[in-house]
Formats: C-alpha cells, structure tokens, sequence
C-alpha cells in the first residue's frame, strides 16, 4: 500500500513539473513571439517616419531649386506629411486593423500630395528635374517605399508565426490563460492597391 502511493506520488510530481515546465517554456515563446511583433511593427514605423522626413526634405529641395514659394500644393504636402507622422505613433499593442488603414491612408495621402507638387514645379520649371538634390531625393523616395514594403511583409511573417503559436494546441490553451491574443495582420487599404503615378 505505502509503495503503491509512493509510486502515485511520483507519478503526480512527474506530471506537475512536467505541465510546469511546459507552461513556462510556452510562455518564454509566446513573449519572444510578442516581442518580436513589436519590434517588427517598429520598424514599420522607423520607414514611415523616414518617409515622412524625406518628403519634407522633397519639398524644401523643390522650393529651393525652383524659388517655389508658399502655394497649396507645398502646404498641402508638408500638411499631410505632418499628418503621416502623427498617424505612425501607434504602439503595436494599440493596432487594430482600422489603426493600420488610417496609417496606410495618412501614408498614401502624403505620398500623392508630394508627387502632385512635384508635378506641378517640374510643370513650372522644367531644369528642376536636373538638379541632384532633386534626382538623389527622388531614388531615396522610391528606395524607402521599397523599404516599406519589406518591414510590411517581416511584420505581417512576425504576426502570421505568433498568431499559429497562440491557436496551435497545446499552446493555445496556456495562451488563453496568460492573456496572449492573436493580432492583426497588416492589410492595405483598397485605395493603396494601385500606386499613384509620377509624371515627369
């Protein structure tokens, strides 16, 4: 009888350190899988503001190249450029797939009011398209949307391998416990799926 609850006993203490070690070890990659969300959402954040930088820089090459003075179309993209900023102080806890569709509207709306005033000083001043400044801004414009792009996509992998871990079983079950939630994926708007044209 004694040995019979010794081995029960043993038995129970195996299972319990066991469960033990399974919660924490899901744990421990339920947090990395969290971090690394953020961390991959922060960089999507890093591109907008950069983009957001340079189109300011876009604008002040353009006025100092063509002498283009205070006129609607510089306002309104420094305005909206403002406005991508402001939109990109979202935490990755904060994001809802509404947040990441006013985020991808500021940005979108930004980028056409920078290329409308583009268009419309090369329309004015046809020798700015031949400054370097003008030329250097341009490719680092076109090299950041490709930057946004790959951050987008590494956030939207990031998202996708944290969100299987939290609704695989067994892990779903102490995700549940320990308050781990799936999150939303990245989604562009219908508006961004066809990018806005320069003309030159």
């Amino acid at each position: 009888m004694k040995k019979g609850l010794l081995i029960f006993l043993a038995i129970i203490a195996i299972v319990l350190i066991g469960g033990c070690n399974m919660y924490k070890s899901t744990q421990n990659r339920l947090n990395a899988g969290e971090k690394d969300v953020k961390a991959k959402w922060a960089e999507v954040q890093n591109q907008y503001q950069r983009r957001a930088d340079l189109i300011g820089n876009l604008v002040a090459t353009v006025k100092g190249a063509a002498k283009f003075e205070k006129e609607t179309y510089t306002e309104t993209a420094l305005a909206r450029a403002g406005q991508l900023k402001q939109a990109t102080q979202t935490s990755a806890d904060q994001l809802t797939p509404a947040k990441m569709a006013e985020i991808e509207k500021a940005s979108q709306q930004a980028v056409q009011a920078t290329r409308m005033m583009i268009n419309v000083a090369v329309e004015a001043y046809p020798n700015l398209k031949a400054t370097q400044n003008f030329a250097d801004l341009q490719v680092q414009l076109e090299g950041t949307e490709n930057r946004i792009s790959v951050a987008r996509g590494n956030f939207n992998t990031s998202v996708q391998s944290y969100n299987t871990a939290v609704t695989n079983f067994p892990t779903s079950v102490f995700a549940g416990w320990m308050g781990f939630k799936e999150r939303p994926e990245f989604q562009a708007d219908a508006a961004a799926q066809s990018a806005p044209k320069v003309e030159f």
